[in-house]
């Protein structure tokens, strides 16, 4: 049976509007915004990528985003110019950063942006007064513009502020006395025209935050005084004498009396002078004798030491020259650190060679049999990501365990140091230490004591896990609460593997957030207490925030970490399941290359390379 031409031709229509509904509701709502974006600020084509045959924003460069709406826009150092009010339409927008471009004009209104959190717009050309932004900010980086007027007096309001950046513009006026933000990390104000008083909520900042404000004053700057209803800086003024001071050349009488009190002065000088010298004199000899005495004592006892280990000598496993313990004695030592179970050198040999030396103090290893019986476990651990064991030795009084020396230091040394570890870096020794761990594991051993001093980075930048399987050794006093024992552990009971799992998960957040364990009170707690959409502007490291692309693969690490350290060991991962999870996160992350560490080797100064325990 024919249809009917008028019904065809309807049904036509309806499948053309529906096809066509499909195809409005398959766009993004935020394509239009950022191609506005691009029409406008992008003149020379940097962001080539943007463009309507990839309608999907979320595989754009610099775009992130959560449930098909961006949420994080990272452009830096990509010679953008004109305004950014196209972003505006970006509702869902978390975190925006367009840190060294060429932006101008006032800071458009950003009250559409109701979920930002962070936002770094330092280094372009801003100007006008300071933008009617959110209060829902975490970070906020104004620098380096030109931006003018007086900072708002309505800073109260932002209670969720961690930094505030508005150095380098020209800001007039006062700083709002009214301002205390008790969460405030990061503050700086200087270089502009500010005037007045510091307020005390301030004051705690170092003075390089209020710098090149000539006019501004108080703690931690030099203080204020109160001069013509006006509140400036205390400064300096050379002494003049008063009009009517008469200054007249002193008389004969006079003339002598001066004479002779300069003389008592500089003879007083002179006495004052010769005691300081006796007295220094007495000390500085008396602490060199006691040091000459010492290094005598020192002398004797280690020429003691060498007779006793005579006959006893090491035993070597594989891999190291074999040499006498005197010539080990003998070599030239540094001091790399100290810990429950001892103390590790740095010993370079007569030839050179250059080794790790841990010498045991304090620990109950039981008889010879015993100890050679777990070094020789222990020794024969061969691992691209477990620091080996070559030598040990034992004697009545030592025992001193010989590995190889890796020149980069541990991870606590670079990652709480001077040098910034990228993501790429902290992710690539994640990954090499789970594999490490995973490893020992698989020999059915415990290690007992995982952090991050025990994490060595080699001269390749492989991660190495050193100390494994010593804590046996150890007592209940040595074993105590460090920010890493598993909740089990610090109660009291038995070490194992799950407690070495909830180990490496402080691990992983020590890595995410920045924070030293020693110094949070239960660093899982904590990350457990802020809530999951706070983890980016609350939890993760403020260094990680600039590299672009990467919060996604920061919260599933952070989520691999909190399965790592529930409170029941059963409820934790397995470490072979932790290796597989945070190699597929490297997958993901797919860069060019992975260099790690191999550049930080030769500017590296280090003086904690296996500090342990």
């Amino acid at each position: 049976m024919a249809i009917p031409s008028p019904f065809l031709f309807l049904l036509t229509a309806i499948f053309m509007l529906l096809y066509l509904s499909l195809l409005t509701h398959s766009v993004n709502p935020d394509f239009h915004p950022l191609m506005s974006f691009k029409a406008a600020s992008d003149p020379s084509d940097t962001l080539a990528q943007w463009n309507s045959k990839t309608s999907d924003p979320c595989t754009w460069y610099g775009v992130s985003c959560l449930r098909n709406r961006v949420s994080r826009l990272v452009l830096q150092d990509l010679n953008l110019t004109g305004s950014i009010h196209p972003l505006t339409s970006l509702t869902q927008l978390r975190i925006l950063s367009l840190k060294r471009n060429g932006f101008n004009g006032p800071i458009t209104s950003l009250a559409n942006l109701t979920a930002l959190r962070l936002l770094f717009l330092s280094h372009n050309n801003f100007s006008g007064p300071f933008p009617a932004t959110l209060t829902s900010l975490y970070r906020l980086d104004l620098s380096h513009n030109s931006l003018s007027g007086e900072i708002p007096a309505t800073f109260n309001r932002w209670t969720h502020l961690l930094t505030l950046r508005l150095d380098s513009n020209r800001f007039r006026g006062r700083i709002p006395s009214n301002i205390n933000l008790s969460r405030l990390q990061d503050f700086n104000v200087s270089n502009n025209l500010l005037t007045g008083q510091i307020p005390e909520s301030l004051s705690g900042f170092p003075g390089s935050a209020f710098s090149h404000n000539p006019s501004l004053c108080g703690a931690p700057l030099q203080e204020c005084i109160a001069k013509g209803g006006a509140i400036i800086p205390a400064l300096a003024s050379p002494l003049k004498p008063r009009n009517d001071t008469v200054i007249s050349k002193p008389r004969g009488r006079e003339r002598i009396m001066g004479v002779l009190v300069l003389v008592g002065i500089v003879v007083g000088d002179v006495l004052v002078l010769g005691l300081v010298s006796l007295l220094l004199y007495c000390y500085f000899w008396r602490n060199y004798s006691a040091a000459a005495q010492l290094r005598k004592e020192e002398k004797e006892r280690s020429m003691k030491m060498v007779d006793e280990y005579k006959g006893g000598g090491m035993v070597f496993l594989e891999g190291v020259r074999r040499f006498e313990l005197e010539e080990l004695l003998r070599s030239s030592a540094e001091l790399l650190g100290k810990g429950a179970l001892g103390s590790a050198y740095k010993a370079v040999l007569d030839d050179g060679t250059v080794v790790a030396v841990k010498r045991l103090k304090e620990v109950s290893v039981g008889g010879k049999k015993e100890f050679h019986q777990r070094m020789e476990v222990l020794g024969s651990l061969r691992h691209s990501n477990v620091v080996s064991l070559r030598a040990y030795c034992f004697t009545k009084d030592d025992k001193f365990l010989v590995s190889d020396y890796m020149c980069n230091a541990s991870f606590s040394f670079l990652l709480h140091g001077r040098t910034p570890l990228d993501w790429t870096t902290r992710l690539k020794i994640a990954a090499g230490a789970a594999r490490g761990v995973a490893f020992i594991h698989k020999h059915k051993l415990t290690h007992g004591n995982i952090k991050a001093t025990n994490v060595l980075i080699d001269v390749a930048g492989n991660a190495r896990v050193a100390d494994f399987g010593l804590s046996i050794f150890a007592g209940a006093s040595i074993l105590r609460s460090n920010g890493y024992r598993a909740p089990e552990v610090s109660d009291g009971r038995k070490q194992t593997q799950m407690s070495d799992v909830y180990s490496f998960g402080v691990l992983l957040i020590e890595m995410l957030t920045g924070k030293c364990p020693s110094t949070v009170a239960d660093l899982p707690r904590w990350v457990r207490s802020v809530g999951r959409e706070e983890w980016t502007a609350e939890v993760f490291d403020l260094e990680l925030m600039s590299y672009k692309d990467i919060e996604e693969e920061m919260v599933a690490l952070l989520q691999i970490a909190i399965e790592c350290t529930e409170t029941e060991p059963h409820q934790r991962l397995r470490m072979s399941h932790v290796v597989k999870m945070i190699e597929e996160l490297r997958r993901v992350h797919m860069l060019p290359c992975d260099e790690g560490l191999e550049s930080l080797s030769g500017s590296l100064s280090i003086p904690e390379a296996s500090a342990s325990q």
